[in-house]
């Protein structure tokens, strides 16, 4: 008679895993995650869920069973027979419970998931998440059988045993009675035995559930340690918490330079904590995994670096976000497209650029010395996020004529000492500041006083050239042909260009034919004091710098042609005048105009023959009396 009973309730308690539910478990089982040890957080934040549940309990002051236990969740390994288990003191589940949770697809928009898994290849475009969601499944990545015990807290429900291979079937039995919560089971595959070793669990916990708020116990012994300090209020963390937090989760010997405290409530609602570090990562372009934000769901960790959640000139700050609004994929390991990622994204860009506009205006050495640290990274903002390009631009700061090496302004103080008449904003980029005080270009400008931007970032000549306009005034590279010089007054005439030695039209078309189509066009120059000639690019052309980049970016990049400018005053030039009219176009005037033009390709770096140029030098030494 026991045996027809057995028999009985094992028929009456095997349930079917319905047609959908059994290609969704092949799915999970065999393609749906890309790291196994995914399997403990999942089972984690499940029992994490499912202890939330009783906490809200305790709230609202209703009965359940056992309510002097502790909420916890707890671990243990058993090495000689193979098997882990986690219990937690949660909720737990009635009959119903099993079969709807862990037996058909019961949530909504389950199904509609699974549906655009198989038309996209398997691509994850799900929005699933809570207690006992598909990612229990995981589990069976690493075992071959699953068992659940369970008690839900509701003194009337009786305990449950649900068992099952994750194939065809599943089976619930009812069992003595237990201690409210749920308890998984099962024994590891023999090429998972690294699970059973405390150092590889406590590894696991640590990467994905280190802050649960709720302790995790590993054969008896507390393993979650760290404070999830974003969820305490500002005023309650200490520095020394936040430098020792930082190190954690950025594996960074300094400390931070700064951090920014967020709690937000309302269209969306997260905590954050960000962290700004002290100096710049190396190669920070060149990264293709640049480690930042990391993403937790009711601290449990979901997503170690979040790209949607700040812009990529931000991507340098390291800290944690923590929501219970954001949707989900099925699998926690990739989250979705989503607008509130999209205004979680805009309140901390927000938070971030405010924070930094702070110590631009109270604090001016802190925000210089870590503008000089980050200032390449932060430049790429102005090509890429329109929305805040006018904050950026008021945060940026260059180098100056009028300033000290290594002293750095901001537009808004440039445009302050901008002289009477000066319409446009100077700025002249080169390789070094060395380089760029050298320049014949930049004559007329020491001369005169008027200030000049000096560029020496490569990032700039990506930027600058495209902010067009500061404050109504115009960005202007003084080595292009279009600065306007008539517009800026001068009280000291003696610094004016005399212009008395007049050059005339035949001189002028005599160093064109010699130039030939060397040079778009020959003119009498007003940006030059002490130098004959200098060469400038013309009106469509780029900045000199711009050039030599696309240059390195593209061998067969062309330069475009320059313009060569003459000092009508410099005995050279007034030289060559005589030497013109009393002898016409003779091979030591032709020397003399090519040496002026390939000495402007050197300086601009890109002078093709130095043989020749050198050679041409001796020419002209040797005829000189």
């Amino acid at each position: 008679m026991d045996k027809k009973m057995d028999k009985s309730k094992k028929s009456n308690n095997q349930f079917e895993f319905k047609a959908e539910m059994k290609q969704l478990l092949n799915l999970i089982i065999h393609s749906l995650y890309t790291n196994q040890d995914v399997f403990l957080r999942e089972l984690v934040s499940n029992s994490s869920d499912a202890l939330n549940k009783v906490k809200f309990l305790q709230l609202t002051g209703e009965k359940y069973l056992n309510p002097e236990t502790e909420l916890k969740v707890s671990i243990n390994i058993d090495k000689e027979n193979k098997t882990i288990s986690i219990e937690d003191t949660g909720i737990g589940m009635s009959k119903e419970d099993l079969i709807n949770h862990l037996g058909t697809i019961a949530k909504s928009g389950t199904l509609e998931f699974f549906k655009n898994v198989k038309e996209n290849n398997n691509k994850l475009d799900g929005n699933l998440i809570g207690q006992f969601g598909v990612g229990f499944y995981s589990v069976y990545m690493i075992t071959d059988e699953v068992t659940v015990e369970t008690q839900k807290a509701n003194e009337e429900e009786n305990s449950y045993r649900w068992i099952s291979k994750g194939e065809e079937s599943f089976i619930i039995d009812e069992i003595e009675k237990r201690q409210r919560g749920t308890k998984i089971s099962f024994v590891v595959k023999d090429e998972y035995s690294e699970l059973l070793e405390d150092w590889k669990i406590k590894e696991i916990l640590k990467k994905y559930s280190n802050f649960v708020e709720f302790p995790i116990y590993l054969n008896d012994e507390k393993v979650n340690n760290v404070t999830a300090i974003w969820q305490r209020k500002k005023e309650e963390v200490s520095k020394e918490e936040l430098d020792e937090f930082y190190k954690f989760i950025s594996s960074d010997y300094s400390e931070p330079l700064d951090s920014i405290q967020l709690d937000i409530e309302g269209n969306v609602n997260f905590k954050a904590l960000l962290f700004f570090p002290q100096n710049a990562p190396v190669n920070f372009f060149a990264q293709e995994n640049k480690k930042t934000l990391q993403l937790y769901i009711n601290k449990v960790f979901i997503q170690d670096d979040v790209e949607d959640l700040l812009p990529d000139y931000l991507k340098f700050l390291k800290g944690v976000v923590d929501t219970t609004d954001l949707p989900l994929n099925v699998s926690r390991e990739v989250t979705q497209k989503s607008p509130i990622m999209a205004k979680m994204k805009d309140v901390i860009t927000n938070k971030v650029l405010s924070l930094m506009e702070n110590w631009a205006a109270e604090d001016k050495e802190k925000y210089e010395s870590f503008y000089k640290k980050f200032s390449s990274i932060l430049k790429a903002g102005l090509n890429s996020d329109f929305k805040n390009k006018d904050r950026l631009t008021k945060l940026m700061r260059y180098e100056s004529t009028k300033l000290g090496i290594g002293e750095i302004t901001s537009f808004a103080d440039y445009i302050s000492r901008m002289k009477e008449g000066q319409e446009d904003i100077y700025y002249f980029s080169g390789q070094s500041r060395e380089a760029v005080e050298k320049n014949p270009n930049l004559e007329y400008f020491k001369k005169n006083d008027i200030e000049v931007l000096v560029l020496t970032d490569p990032m700039d000549v990506f930027t600058l050239p495209y902010m067009f306009e500061i404050e109504g005034k115009k960005l202007k590279s003084i080595d292009k042909d279009d600065v306007n010089f008539d517009n800026i007054k001068n009280d000291d005439k003696s610094d004016v260009i005399n212009e008395n030695e007049e050059v005339d039209t035949e001189f002028l078309n005599a160093v064109k034919e010699v130039l030939g189509d060397k040079v778009e066009d020959v003119k009498i120059s007003k940006r030059l004091v002490d130098s004959p000639a200098t060469l400038v690019v013309g009106k469509e052309g780029m900045d000199a710098q711009m050039e030599k980049m696309m240059q390195m970016m593209d061998k067969e990049y062309k330069v475009s042609k320059r313009i060569m400018e003459i000092n009508p005053n410099h005995k050279i030039i007034l030289n060559l005048k005589k030497i013109y009219k009393n002898d016409g176009k003779t091979p030591l005037f032709e020397n003399i105009i090519m040496q002026l033009f390939e000495g402007g390709l050197l300086l601009e770096g890109y002078l093709k023959s130095p043989v020749d140029f050198v050679n041409r030098m001796y020419s002209i030494l040797e005829n000189s009396n």
